[in-house]
C-alpha cells in the first residue's frame, strides 16, 4: 500500500527504532499533524531486526524522510546488545527490574542518538524531537528518565547555531515517559498502530523471532496482558 503524503505541519525528528515505544510516538506524531524525519540507528546491536523492522513499518506511513545512520557502538563494548561475550539477562526478578542499569545497557546511547537528531533538526529547521522513552516500565536505564530528557533539551538550547544565534527554542517531547506499557498499548490501539509489525526482544533468532525470556518480552507481554489485548508477537519455540 502506498502511503498517504507527508503531513504538511511542522517539521520534526523522530527517533524510531522499529520497537513498541517508537511506533506508538510515531503515530501520535503524524496523528498531531507534524511533517516526520524518522531516525533510526543501525550501531552494532544483536537484535538487528529492529532496522528491518523501522524499515517495513516507515515504507507504510506518510513521512517526508527515512534515514538509517549506520554507527558501530561494538568499538565501546561493555553492553549485552553490542556484545555476543555478554549474555542478555533473563527473568530477572521484578524487584531486581528498575533497580540499576542491567548488563543491556549500551552506554550513553541515547545521548548518542539524540545528538544525531539535533544535528538532524538543525539542518531542515525543525526544533522538535521525539523519543519514545519510559521512566516507569523500563529496566534501570539512566537515560530514559525526566531528569535526562530536561538535560539534553537544556543542552540542544545552548551547544547549536540555532540556539545561541538564532535564539531558536528546542524541545524534546517523551510523550510516553510517565506511563507504563499497558497504558502505552491501549494508547497505540487507538490510533491504529500494528505491533504486530514491531520487535521488543534483545535476542531474537535468525529468523526474528522473540526469545521470550528478555526483560524487553517480559515487559511487552505484561503489558499485552494488563492491555487485555491478544499479545502479537511471534515467540520463538
Amino acid at each position: 500500500m502506498t502511503p498517504a503524503a507527508p503531513a504538511g505541519g511542522r517539521p520534526a525528528v523522530i527517533l524510531f527504532s522499529g520497537g513498541l515505544d517508537s511506533a506508538t510516538v510515531l503515530a501520535l506524531a503524524l496523528g498531531e499533524g507534524w511533517k516526520v524525519h524518522a531516525l533510526t540507528f543501525s550501531y552494532g546491536q544483536r537484535h538487528t531486526v529492529e532496522v528491518e523492522r523501522a524499515r517495513d513499518m516507515i515504507a507504510r506511513h506518510p513521512v517526508a524522510r527515512h534515514a538509517v545512520a549506520d554507527i558501530d557502538l561494538r568499538i565501546f563494548g561493555r553492553s549485552a546488545l553490542t556484545s555476543d561475550e555478554i549474555p542478555v539477562p533473563a527473568a530477572r526478578p521484578a524487584g531486581e527490574i528498575a533497580a540499576g542499569a542491567p548488563s543491556t545497557y549500551v552506554p550513553a546511547r541515547n545521548t548518542i542518538f539524540l545528538s544525531y537528531a539535533l544535528a538532524w533538526a538543525e539542518v531542515i529547521g525543525a526544533r522538535d524531537l521525539f523519543i519514545g522513552v519510559n521512566a516507569l516500565d523500563y529496566s534501570g536505564y539512566p537515560d530514559c528518565r525526566p531528569e535526562f530528557i530536561a538535560a539534553f533539551e537544556a543542552l540542544a538550547n545552548v551547544a547549536t547555531r540555532a540556539g545561541a544565534e538564532e535564539r531558536a527554542r528546542f524541545t524534546v517531547h517523551a510523550p510516553l515517559i510517565g506511563m507504563r506499557k499497558h497504558e502505552i498499548i491501549a494508547l497505540g490501539m487507538s490510533l491504529g498502530v500494528d505491533y504486530g509489525a514491531t520487535t521488543s526482544c534483545y535476542d531474537p533468532d535468525t529468523h526474528g523471532r522473540a526469545c521470550g525470556r528478555c526483560e524487553a518480552c517480559g515487559l511487552r507481554r505484561e503489558g499485552f496482558r494488563l492491555a487485555g489485548v491478544a499479545d502479537p508477537t511471534t515467540y520463538r519455540p
